[in-house]
Protein backbone atom coordinates (compact mmCIF):
# COMPACT_ATOMS: atom_id res chain seq x y z
CA UNK A 1 0.00 0.00 0.00
CA UNK A 2 3.22 2.34 0.63
CA UNK A 3 4.11 1.96 -3.14
CA UNK A 4 0.71 2.64 -4.04
CA UNK A 5 0.33 5.89 -2.10
CA UNK A 6 3.40 6.79 -4.18
CA UNK A 7 2.80 5.40 -7.81
CA UNK A 8 1.86 7.60 -11.05
CA UNK A 9 -0.49 6.11 -13.62
CA UNK A 10 1.56 4.17 -15.65
CA UNK A 11 3.70 2.87 -13.02
CA UNK A 12 3.67 -1.05 -12.37
CA UNK A 13 4.14 -2.22 -8.79
CA UNK A 14 6.59 -5.51 -8.44
CA UNK A 15 5.48 -7.69 -5.62
CA UNK A 16 8.16 -9.94 -4.29
CA UNK A 17 8.12 -13.69 -2.79
CA UNK A 18 6.80 -12.88 0.80
CA UNK A 19 4.06 -12.63 2.98
CA UNK A 20 2.12 -9.72 3.15
CA UNK A 21 -0.63 -8.89 5.70
CA UNK A 22 -2.47 -5.39 4.83
CA UNK A 23 -5.60 -4.24 2.38
CA UNK A 24 -4.42 -2.75 -0.99
CA UNK A 25 -6.41 0.48 -1.97
CA UNK A 26 -5.74 1.41 -5.91
CA UNK A 27 -7.77 4.63 -6.42
CA UNK A 28 -5.55 5.85 -9.26
CA UNK A 29 -5.76 5.11 -13.01
CA UNK A 30 -3.38 2.72 -15.16
CA UNK A 31 -1.75 1.20 -11.92
CA UNK A 32 -0.21 -2.98 -12.51
CA UNK A 33 0.01 -4.66 -9.42
CA UNK A 34 1.85 -8.14 -9.99
CA UNK A 35 3.74 -10.53 -8.00
CA UNK A 36 6.83 -12.03 -9.00
CA UNK A 37 6.84 -15.58 -9.13
CA UNK A 38 10.52 -17.10 -8.34
CA UNK A 39 10.94 -20.82 -8.36
CA UNK A 40 6.86 -21.26 -7.73
CA UNK A 41 7.33 -19.12 -4.81
CA UNK A 42 4.54 -15.90 -5.02
CA UNK A 43 3.63 -12.92 -3.04
CA UNK A 44 1.41 -13.55 -0.49
CA UNK A 45 -1.35 -11.69 0.68
CA UNK A 46 -2.49 -13.05 4.56
CA UNK A 47 -5.33 -11.48 6.23
CA UNK A 48 -4.62 -14.15 9.07
CA UNK A 49 -8.59 -13.87 9.99
CA UNK A 50 -9.31 -10.80 10.84
CA UNK A 51 -8.32 -8.56 7.65
CA UNK A 52 -11.61 -8.01 5.18
CA UNK A 53 -10.53 -7.36 1.87
CA UNK A 54 -6.79 -8.13 0.25
CA UNK A 55 -7.19 -5.90 -2.84
CA UNK A 56 -9.83 -3.08 -3.75
CA UNK A 57 -9.95 -0.84 -6.64
CA UNK A 58 -11.54 2.02 -7.48
CA UNK A 59 -9.39 3.18 -10.80
CA UNK A 60 -9.39 2.19 -14.31
CA UNK A 61 -7.20 0.37 -16.03
CA UNK A 62 -5.77 -1.89 -13.47
CA UNK A 63 -4.31 -5.15 -13.70
CA UNK A 64 -3.87 -7.08 -10.38
CA UNK A 65 -1.68 -10.79 -11.46
CA UNK A 66 0.35 -13.46 -10.15
CA UNK A 67 -0.59 -12.99 -6.25
CA UNK A 68 -1.79 -15.77 -3.63
CA UNK A 69 -4.32 -14.48 -1.75
CA UNK A 70 -5.94 -16.16 1.46
CA UNK A 71 -7.70 -15.78 4.68
CA UNK A 72 -9.42 -12.56 4.28
CA UNK A 73 -12.68 -12.21 5.53
CA UNK A 74 -14.42 -10.11 3.09
CA UNK A 75 -12.68 -10.59 -0.85
CA UNK A 76 -9.98 -11.44 -2.26
CA UNK A 77 -9.58 -8.57 -5.10
CA UNK A 78 -12.91 -6.49 -5.81
CA UNK A 79 -13.54 -3.67 -8.12
CA UNK A 80 -15.50 -0.83 -6.91
CA UNK A 81 -16.57 0.83 -10.80
CA UNK A 82 -13.86 0.44 -12.26
CA UNK A 83 -13.51 0.06 -15.75
CA UNK A 84 -10.57 -1.83 -18.27
CA UNK A 85 -9.64 -4.01 -15.87
CA UNK A 86 -7.43 -7.62 -16.00
CA UNK A 87 -7.10 -10.25 -13.20
CA UNK A 88 -5.28 -13.16 -13.80
CA UNK A 89 -3.11 -15.76 -12.62
CA UNK A 90 -3.77 -15.48 -8.92
CA UNK A 91 -4.55 -18.25 -6.76
CA UNK A 92 -7.33 -17.49 -3.82
CA UNK A 93 -8.34 -19.61 -0.84
CA UNK A 94 -10.44 -19.12 1.78
CA UNK A 95 -11.39 -15.14 1.44
CA UNK A 96 -15.31 -15.01 3.08
CA UNK A 97 -17.80 -13.59 0.72
CA UNK A 98 -16.21 -13.47 -2.58
CA UNK A 99 -12.96 -14.48 -4.27
CA UNK A 100 -12.81 -11.64 -7.25
CA UNK A 101 -15.70 -9.28 -7.68
CA UNK A 102 -15.70 -6.56 -10.45
CA UNK A 103 -18.85 -4.54 -9.60
CA UNK A 104 -19.84 -1.83 -11.46
CA UNK A 105 -17.33 -2.26 -14.21
CA UNK A 106 -17.11 -1.95 -17.94
CA UNK A 107 -14.49 -4.13 -20.43
CA UNK A 108 -13.02 -6.45 -17.86
CA UNK A 109 -11.09 -9.78 -18.01
CA UNK A 110 -10.90 -12.47 -15.20
CA UNK A 111 -8.63 -15.15 -16.60
CA UNK A 112 -6.02 -18.18 -15.28
CA UNK A 113 -7.02 -18.10 -11.82
CA UNK A 114 -7.65 -20.56 -9.41
CA UNK A 115 -10.31 -19.94 -6.52
CA UNK A 116 -11.60 -22.12 -3.63
CA UNK A 117 -13.32 -22.04 -0.68
CA UNK A 118 -15.63 -18.72 -0.96
CA UNK A 119 -18.52 -18.45 0.84
CA UNK A 120 -21.02 -16.84 -1.73
CA UNK A 121 -19.33 -16.79 -5.27
CA UNK A 122 -15.32 -17.48 -6.22
CA UNK A 123 -16.18 -15.15 -9.48
CA UNK A 124 -18.86 -12.84 -9.24
CA UNK A 125 -19.35 -10.19 -11.99
CA UNK A 126 -22.01 -7.61 -10.54
CA UNK A 127 -23.06 -4.86 -12.71
CA UNK A 128 -20.95 -4.93 -15.11
CA UNK A 129 -20.72 -5.13 -19.08
CA UNK A 130 -18.26 -6.17 -21.83
CA UNK A 131 -16.71 -9.15 -19.53
CA UNK A 132 -14.74 -12.31 -20.69
CA UNK A 133 -14.40 -14.91 -17.94
CA UNK A 134 -11.88 -17.79 -18.84
CA UNK A 135 -9.54 -20.43 -18.07
CA UNK A 136 -10.06 -20.06 -14.74
CA UNK A 137 -10.61 -23.08 -12.22
CA UNK A 138 -12.88 -22.59 -9.56
CA UNK A 139 -13.75 -25.27 -6.94
CA UNK A 140 -15.31 -26.00 -3.40
CA UNK A 141 -17.23 -22.96 -2.94
CA UNK A 142 -20.84 -22.00 -2.93
CA UNK A 143 -21.29 -20.64 -6.43
CA UNK A 144 -18.27 -20.59 -9.08
CA UNK A 145 -18.80 -18.28 -11.56
CA UNK A 146 -21.76 -16.20 -11.57
CA UNK A 147 -23.07 -13.65 -13.92
CA UNK A 148 -25.25 -11.33 -12.13
CA UNK A 149 -27.25 -7.70 -13.17
CA UNK A 150 -24.79 -7.41 -15.76
CA UNK A 151 -24.40 -7.51 -19.75
CA UNK A 152 -22.27 -8.97 -22.21
CA UNK A 153 -20.75 -11.46 -20.66
CA UNK A 154 -18.76 -14.75 -22.15
CA UNK A 155 -18.08 -17.46 -19.93
CA UNK A 156 -15.71 -20.09 -21.26
CA UNK A 157 -12.92 -22.57 -21.07
CA UNK A 158 -12.99 -22.59 -17.37
CA UNK A 159 -13.22 -25.91 -14.92
CA UNK A 160 -15.44 -25.56 -12.03
CA UNK A 161 -16.15 -28.51 -10.07
CA UNK A 162 -16.96 -29.39 -6.71
CA UNK A 163 -18.95 -26.41 -5.99
CA UNK A 164 -22.77 -25.85 -4.69
CA UNK A 165 -23.60 -24.36 -8.09
CA UNK A 166 -21.24 -24.50 -11.15
CA UNK A 167 -22.16 -21.24 -13.10
CA UNK A 168 -24.96 -19.25 -12.28
CA UNK A 169 -26.45 -16.42 -14.29
CA UNK A 170 -28.57 -14.31 -12.20
CA UNK A 171 -30.88 -11.14 -12.33
CA UNK A 172 -31.19 -10.42 -8.20
CA UNK A 173 -34.04 -8.40 -7.58
CA UNK A 174 -33.81 -4.66 -5.54
CA UNK A 175 -30.13 -4.05 -7.36
CA UNK A 176 -30.45 -0.59 -8.83
CA UNK A 177 -29.71 -2.44 -12.57
CA UNK A 178 -32.48 -4.53 -13.13
CA UNK A 179 -31.52 -6.95 -16.14
CA UNK A 180 -29.19 -9.65 -16.85
CA UNK A 181 -28.86 -10.62 -20.93
CA UNK A 182 -26.51 -11.71 -23.58
CA UNK A 183 -24.44 -13.87 -21.89
CA UNK A 184 -22.35 -17.18 -23.83
CA UNK A 185 -21.66 -19.89 -21.17
CA UNK A 186 -19.72 -22.23 -23.58
CA UNK A 187 -17.00 -25.35 -23.82
CA UNK A 188 -16.54 -25.39 -19.74
CA UNK A 189 -16.08 -28.42 -17.74
CA UNK A 190 -18.79 -28.24 -15.34
CA UNK A 191 -18.11 -31.69 -13.29
CA UNK A 192 -19.40 -33.23 -9.67
CA UNK A 193 -20.66 -29.68 -8.31
CA UNK A 194 -22.30 -31.49 -5.31
CA UNK A 195 -20.76 -29.78 -2.29
CA UNK A 196 -23.12 -28.86 0.62
CA UNK A 197 -24.47 -25.29 0.68
CA UNK A 198 -22.27 -22.92 3.54
CA UNK A 199 -23.56 -19.86 2.41
CA UNK A 200 -24.93 -17.33 4.36
CA UNK A 201 -28.43 -18.61 5.46
CA UNK A 202 -31.15 -16.24 3.71
CA UNK A 203 -28.78 -14.91 1.15
CA UNK A 204 -29.49 -15.87 -2.47
CA UNK A 205 -26.97 -18.33 -3.04
CA UNK A 206 -28.23 -20.07 -0.17
CA UNK A 207 -31.31 -21.16 -1.63
CA UNK A 208 -28.81 -23.46 -4.91
CA UNK A 209 -29.61 -26.71 -4.30
CA UNK A 210 -26.13 -28.81 -4.47
CA UNK A 211 -25.87 -30.61 -7.87
CA UNK A 212 -26.48 -27.75 -9.54
CA UNK A 213 -24.19 -27.32 -12.95
CA UNK A 214 -26.02 -24.71 -14.67
CA UNK A 215 -28.28 -22.47 -12.78
CA UNK A 216 -29.92 -19.53 -15.35
CA UNK A 217 -32.67 -17.24 -12.83
CA UNK A 218 -34.97 -15.07 -14.72
CA UNK A 219 -31.27 -14.22 -16.53
CA UNK A 220 -32.72 -13.30 -20.37
CA UNK A 221 -30.62 -14.34 -23.74
CA UNK A 222 -28.62 -17.08 -22.58
CA UNK A 223 -26.93 -19.40 -24.73
CA UNK A 224 -25.28 -22.83 -23.73
CA UNK A 225 -22.99 -24.53 -25.64
CA UNK A 226 -20.17 -27.03 -25.95
CA UNK A 227 -20.26 -27.11 -22.35
CA UNK A 228 -19.26 -30.98 -20.29
CA UNK A 229 -21.98 -31.08 -18.07
CA UNK A 230 -21.72 -34.55 -15.85
CA UNK A 231 -22.18 -36.14 -12.51
CA UNK A 232 -24.16 -32.66 -10.86
CA UNK A 233 -26.61 -35.04 -9.05
CA UNK A 234 -29.66 -32.15 -8.64
CA UNK A 235 -29.43 -31.60 -12.48
CA UNK A 236 -26.91 -30.60 -15.31
CA UNK A 237 -29.66 -27.43 -16.42
CA UNK A 238 -31.94 -25.42 -13.84
CA UNK A 239 -33.71 -22.97 -15.53
CA UNK A 240 -36.30 -20.94 -13.05
CA UNK A 241 -37.97 -17.46 -13.00
CA UNK A 242 -38.18 -15.32 -9.39
CA UNK A 243 -41.11 -16.76 -8.48
CA UNK A 244 -40.09 -20.43 -8.19
CA UNK A 245 -36.59 -19.88 -6.94
CA UNK A 246 -36.02 -19.65 -3.04
CA UNK A 247 -34.32 -16.58 -0.85
CA UNK A 248 -35.83 -14.20 -3.83
CA UNK A 249 -37.83 -11.36 -3.62
CA UNK A 250 -40.01 -9.77 -6.62
CA UNK A 251 -38.91 -6.66 -8.15
CA UNK A 252 -41.36 -4.66 -9.91
CA UNK A 253 -38.96 -3.19 -12.01
CA UNK A 254 -37.22 -6.71 -13.18
CA UNK A 255 -39.08 -9.43 -15.49
CA UNK A 256 -38.66 -11.68 -13.39
CA UNK A 257 -38.58 -14.72 -16.03
CA UNK A 258 -35.49 -16.33 -18.14
CA UNK A 259 -36.18 -15.11 -21.23
CA UNK A 260 -34.66 -16.44 -24.96
CA UNK A 261 -32.38 -18.58 -23.46
CA UNK A 262 -30.63 -20.94 -25.91
CA UNK A 263 -29.87 -24.52 -25.46
CA UNK A 264 -27.37 -26.10 -28.15
CA UNK A 265 -25.24 -28.97 -28.24
CA UNK A 266 -23.47 -29.96 -24.91
CA UNK A 267 -22.21 -32.87 -23.91
CA UNK A 268 -24.28 -33.97 -20.25
CA UNK A 269 -23.66 -37.69 -18.49
CA UNK A 270 -24.91 -38.62 -15.33
CA UNK A 271 -26.71 -35.34 -13.70
CA UNK A 272 -29.26 -35.45 -11.43
CA UNK A 273 -29.15 -39.08 -10.43
CA UNK A 274 -30.12 -38.02 -6.28
CA UNK A 275 -32.10 -34.40 -7.79
CA UNK A 276 -34.31 -33.48 -5.40
CA UNK A 277 -38.44 -34.08 -4.61
CA UNK A 278 -39.36 -30.63 -6.60
CA UNK A 279 -37.28 -31.73 -9.64
CA UNK A 280 -39.25 -35.71 -9.24
CA UNK A 281 -42.53 -33.97 -8.69
CA UNK A 282 -42.42 -31.74 -11.85
CA UNK A 283 -40.98 -34.87 -13.90
CA UNK A 284 -44.36 -36.66 -12.60
CA UNK A 285 -46.87 -34.13 -14.37
CA UNK A 286 -45.43 -34.83 -17.76
CA UNK A 287 -45.33 -38.66 -17.18
CA UNK A 288 -41.40 -39.00 -16.76
CA UNK A 289 -39.02 -40.61 -14.59
CA UNK A 290 -34.89 -40.89 -15.03
CA UNK A 291 -32.26 -38.68 -13.75
CA UNK A 292 -32.86 -35.11 -15.05
CA UNK A 293 -30.61 -33.02 -17.30
CA UNK A 294 -32.57 -29.88 -17.49
CA UNK A 295 -35.14 -29.10 -15.31
CA UNK A 296 -37.17 -25.82 -16.11
CA UNK A 297 -39.72 -24.11 -13.73
CA UNK A 298 -41.80 -21.14 -14.07
CA UNK A 299 -42.12 -18.47 -17.21
CA UNK A 300 -40.04 -18.99 -20.05
CA UNK A 301 -40.43 -16.99 -23.34
CA UNK A 302 -39.30 -16.99 -26.40
CA UNK A 303 -36.31 -20.18 -25.35
CA UNK A 304 -35.12 -22.71 -27.74
CA UNK A 305 -33.10 -26.02 -27.84
CA UNK A 306 -31.35 -28.20 -29.84
CA UNK A 307 -31.27 -31.94 -30.40
CA UNK A 308 -33.61 -32.43 -27.22
CA UNK A 309 -33.63 -35.93 -27.84
CA UNK A 310 -29.85 -36.32 -26.52
CA UNK A 311 -31.05 -35.11 -22.76
CA UNK A 312 -33.75 -36.02 -19.87
CA UNK A 313 -36.38 -32.83 -19.96
CA UNK A 314 -38.68 -31.41 -17.67
CA UNK A 315 -40.27 -28.41 -18.53
CA UNK A 316 -38.92 -27.51 -22.16
CA UNK A 317 -41.21 -29.77 -24.34
CA UNK A 318 -43.01 -26.22 -25.76
CA UNK A 319 -39.52 -24.80 -26.53
CA UNK A 320 -38.80 -24.08 -30.12
CA UNK A 321 -36.22 -25.60 -32.30
CA UNK A 322 -33.24 -23.18 -32.05
CA UNK A 323 -32.56 -21.06 -35.76
CA UNK A 324 -29.05 -21.39 -34.92
CA UNK A 325 -26.30 -24.10 -33.70
CA UNK A 326 -23.23 -22.63 -32.52
CA UNK A 327 -21.83 -18.31 -31.73
CA UNK A 328 -18.85 -19.29 -33.13
CA UNK A 329 -18.70 -15.78 -34.97
CA UNK A 330 -18.95 -14.46 -31.71
CA UNK A 331 -15.40 -14.17 -29.87
CA UNK A 332 -15.34 -11.69 -27.12
CA UNK A 333 -17.72 -8.67 -26.06
CA UNK A 334 -14.52 -6.91 -24.87
CA UNK A 335 -14.79 -3.63 -26.77
CA UNK A 336 -12.11 -2.62 -29.72
CA UNK A 337 -11.29 0.77 -27.70
CA UNK A 338 -10.74 0.68 -23.95
CA UNK A 339 -13.43 2.71 -22.18
CA UNK A 340 -13.03 6.64 -21.30
CA UNK A 341 -12.13 6.67 -17.60
CA UNK A 342 -14.97 7.36 -15.43
CA UNK A 343 -15.37 10.89 -14.20
CA UNK A 344 -17.34 11.61 -10.99
CA UNK A 345 -18.46 14.40 -10.35
CA UNK A 346 -18.27 15.14 -6.19
CA UNK A 347 -22.01 15.88 -6.59
CA UNK A 348 -22.60 12.19 -7.64
CA UNK A 349 -19.56 10.48 -5.42
CA UNK A 350 -22.50 9.31 -2.70
CA UNK A 351 -24.32 7.78 -6.16
CA UNK A 352 -21.42 5.77 -7.63
CA UNK A 353 -20.12 4.36 -3.83
CA UNK A 354 -23.65 2.89 -3.48
CA UNK A 355 -23.52 1.32 -6.38
CA UNK A 356 -19.82 0.10 -6.16
CA UNK A 357 -19.56 -0.75 -3.37
CA UNK A 358 -22.59 -0.83 -1.00
CA UNK A 359 -24.99 -2.62 -3.53
CA UNK A 360 -22.58 -6.02 -3.85
CA UNK A 361 -24.12 -6.98 -0.66
CA UNK A 362 -27.51 -5.10 -0.40
CA UNK A 363 -30.43 -5.42 -2.32
CA UNK A 364 -33.53 -2.30 -1.87
CA UNK A 365 -35.81 -4.79 -0.40
CA UNK A 366 -34.40 -8.21 -0.26
CA UNK A 367 -31.91 -9.90 1.49
CA UNK A 368 -28.38 -10.80 -0.33
CA UNK A 369 -25.45 -10.91 1.88
CA UNK A 370 -26.31 -8.20 4.43
CA UNK A 371 -29.78 -6.57 5.14
CA UNK A 372 -32.15 -4.61 3.15
CA UNK A 373 -31.47 -0.99 2.26
CA UNK A 374 -35.32 -0.25 3.19
CA UNK A 375 -34.40 -2.34 7.13
CA UNK A 376 -31.07 0.40 7.14
CA UNK A 377 -33.06 3.49 5.85
CA UNK A 378 -35.84 2.47 9.00
CA UNK A 379 -33.17 1.85 11.66
CA UNK A 380 -31.39 5.38 10.54
CA UNK A 381 -34.23 7.59 9.45
CA UNK A 382 -32.40 10.74 9.51
CA UNK A 383 -29.37 10.08 10.96
CA UNK A 384 -26.33 9.53 8.39
CA UNK A 385 -23.68 10.66 10.68
CA UNK A 386 -24.75 7.39 12.11
CA UNK A 387 -24.04 5.00 8.78
CA UNK A 388 -20.74 7.34 8.23
CA UNK A 389 -19.63 5.89 11.16
CA UNK A 390 -20.46 2.61 11.11
CA UNK A 391 -19.27 2.03 7.48
CA UNK A 392 -15.96 3.02 8.42
CA UNK A 393 -16.31 1.02 12.08
CA UNK A 394 -18.93 -1.75 11.90
CA UNK A 395 -20.18 -3.52 15.11
CA UNK A 396 -21.80 -6.85 14.37
CA UNK A 397 -25.46 -6.55 15.66
CA UNK A 398 -27.26 -9.91 14.39
CA UNK A 399 -25.84 -13.40 14.59
CA UNK A 400 -27.83 -13.73 11.46
CA UNK A 401 -26.16 -11.76 9.34
CA UNK A 402 -22.44 -11.66 8.40
CA UNK A 403 -19.68 -9.34 9.72
CA UNK A 404 -20.21 -6.23 7.42
CA UNK A 405 -16.32 -5.34 6.60
CA UNK A 406 -15.22 -1.67 7.28
CA UNK A 407 -14.78 0.36 4.47
CA UNK A 408 -12.86 2.37 6.43
CA UNK A 409 -10.71 3.54 3.23
CA UNK A 410 -13.05 5.69 2.04
CA UNK A 411 -12.57 9.41 3.10
CA UNK A 412 -15.11 11.33 5.62
CA UNK A 413 -16.76 13.10 2.95
CA UNK A 414 -17.79 10.29 0.61
CA UNK A 415 -18.55 8.01 3.71
CA UNK A 416 -21.35 11.05 4.66
CA UNK A 417 -22.43 11.18 0.71
CA UNK A 418 -23.15 7.64 0.36
CA UNK A 419 -25.31 6.94 3.83
CA UNK A 420 -27.12 10.60 3.08
CA UNK A 421 -27.43 9.17 -0.49
CA UNK A 422 -28.35 6.00 1.01
CA UNK A 423 -31.51 7.59 2.68
CA UNK A 424 -33.04 8.47 -0.11
CA UNK A 425 -32.82 6.06 -3.02
CA UNK A 426 -36.00 4.47 -3.31
CA UNK A 427 -35.38 1.29 -5.60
Amino acid sequence: MDKVKIAEPGDTILVYPGSYSETVYIDKDNIRLSGVIEEGKRAVLDGKGHLNDAVLYSGNDIVVENLLITKYKGNAIMGQAGNNFEIRNNIIVDTGVYGIFPQLGKNGIVTHNVISGIEDAAIYVGMSDNIHVAHNQVFESVAGIEIENSRHAIVENNYVTNNTGGILAFITPGLPVKTTYDVIIRNNFIVANNHENFGAPGSTVAGIPPGTGILIMAADEVVVEGNIISDNKTAGIIITDHNNAPNTTIDPESDPAPDKVAILDNLMHNNGYDTIDEAKALMLTEFKTGNPDIVRVGVSRDSCIINRHQYVTVGVDNWAECGFTHTGDIMTYLLDKPVEPREIDPSEAGKVAYLGICAGCHTYTGRMIGPPVQVIQALYMENPQGIADYIANPVKKRDDYPEMPPQDYLDPATRMAVAEYMLTVSK
